[in-house]
């Protein structure tokens, strides 16, 4: 099964339904169907979810697509990516992953 780590303060909001999307930069193709996200401190908190769709646009267009240009100007959006990229720029070619919550039919437990 396809996977992607993630780092643990989001665990919560993925389980909770309240996080539908990643965006990512130079990581592994993701494809629509079930996936995984793994704690990148613990490998056996995983969460599964169903990927609906995935985007691929400039980081420039990102908050302007995910309806959160207000929340995430550039220099907030481009500083938040660099924690985790930080070589990203705001014409860099992202994707965005759409999928739905835990309870939609994935499964959100420790394995």
């Amino acid at each position: 099964m396809q996977s992607l780590k993630i780092v643990p303060r989001l665990i919560p909001e993925v389980r909770a339904g309240s996080k539908t999307h990643t965006i990512r930069w130079c990581e592994r193709v993701i494809t629509p169907g079930p996936m995984l996200y793994i704690n990148t401190e613990d490998v056996t908190d995983r969460v599964e979810v169903l990927v609906t769709g995935v985007s691929r646009m400039p980081l420039s267009a990102v908050a302007d697509y995910l309806g959160k240009a207000e929340e995430w100007p550039d220099a907030v959006l481009l500083a938040g990516m660099r924690e985790h990229y930080p070589d990203i720029n705001m014409v860099s070619g992202v994707e965005v992953i759409h999928h739905l919550p835990p309870s939609a039919g994935g499964d959100d437990r420790k394995k």
